[in-house]
């Protein structure tokens, strides 16, 4: 048998091809009985609309794109279930890109979603330099960014406050004593990197101090624990390591207990982040948590404004929280 047709649910309805149309696409047209009459005859031919044909009528695919760094790292699946959380309430579906950390991809990864006609695109944490960026978004009619900011009128954005949140962190050991301290800096293309980099020197300047070391590195486990090793075995008296994400955190801890250190007797760790792998290792790690979902819930929202022609919220930020466990003393 054949695919069903629209024409087949209206002859077998007793009813026109555009009431059918007006049906189930929920702008009525018809009485309630007749109404759930179409929506039964339709689901019992398993008749499922035509999503190109549909877009092209409304010049909308009711479809997003959402580009995240790297789809490894347990920071981005909680915001992208976040987005698809209220994509789904709103009848869109999401076409996910996996950048893996290049900025070279996510220009390609942006020409794939221009041809692929999405209504709009949630960019997360993206690699490129301003200009590129801003270039690639002006082909979309709507765009919010993740962990980076344009002009209002090219995109939305929902920021976290990485200055404050590393500043909160550096206070922290200084208060716990920690006078030599180094930083596990993230990619050198991050602007969430240098923006936290920025709040540890601020805060550092305010103490008449200055890290001992800061090391860039890969955004995972790897790269935090070659990092950390290179660090701990140039300058053993380091006390403290301030890092990128939690994930870099991790690979520190497994540093130290390779090195026989204790943590947090010999040297304290803070990560960044909040992801659940910080509470199962040992120590617990102590973080900066933010509300992922949440990020995701409000880029989605966001989005649907603007793809809605409204512009009624251009930048929204969210401070961390500083969450103590068993890392820091």
């Amino acid at each position: 048998m054949g695919k069903t047709k629209l024409s087949d649910v209206a002859r077998a309805a007793g009813v026109s091809p555009m009431t059918v149309s007006r049906v189930l696409n929920g702008r009525g047209g018809a009485s309630p009985d007749t109404c759930e009459r179409i929506r039964q005859i339709a689901d019992e031919l398993n008749y499922r609309p035509n999503a190109l044909a549909r877009g092209l009528k409304s010049d909308k695919s009711r479809i997003v794109g959402v580009l995240v760094p790297d789809i490894s790292n347990p920071f981005f699946p909680e915001i992208i279930r976040g987005i698809e959380s209220v994509a789904m309430q709103n009848g869109y579906n999401l076409l996910l890109c996996n950048v893996d950390e290049s900025a070279k991809r996510e220009i390609d990864l942006m020409q794939i979603l221009e041809s692929q006609r999405v209504d709009g695109i949630v960019w997360c944490s993206a690699r490129l330099p301003e200009q590129p960026l801003i270039k690639a978004l002006q082909a979309y009619k709507a765009a919010v960014l993740v962990n980076r900011s344009v002009a209002p009128a090219i995109a939305g954005s929902i920021m976290i406050d990485y200055r404050t949140g590393a500043a909160d962190a550096a206070r922290h050991l200084w208060q716990t004593d920690r006078r030599r301290i180094a930083i596990l800096a993230g990619p050198t293309t991050s602007r969430g990197a240098a923006e936290r980099l920025e709040g540890v020197k601020t805060a550092f300047e305010a103490l008449g101090a200055e890290p001992v070391a800061v090391v860039h590195c890969n955004p995972d486990v790897a790269g935090g624990a070659a990092a950390s090793k290179g660090i701990l075995t140039s300058s053993p008296d380091i006390d403290g390591i301030i890092c990128y994400n939690d994930l870099n955190a991790v690979g520190a801890l497994q540093t130290c207990e390779e090195l026989g250190l204790s943590v947090p007797h010999d040297v304290s760790i803070i990560g960044f982040d909040g992801i659940s792998l910080g509470e199962l290792v040992r120590p617990k790690l102590s973080t900066l948590h933010v509300d992922k979902y949440s990020i995701g819930q409000l880029s989605m929202r966001m989005l649907l404004d603007r793809i809605d022609g409204k512009f009624i919220q251009h930048s929204i930020v969210i401070r961390p929280e500083l969450t103590l466990r068993g890392s820091t003393a």
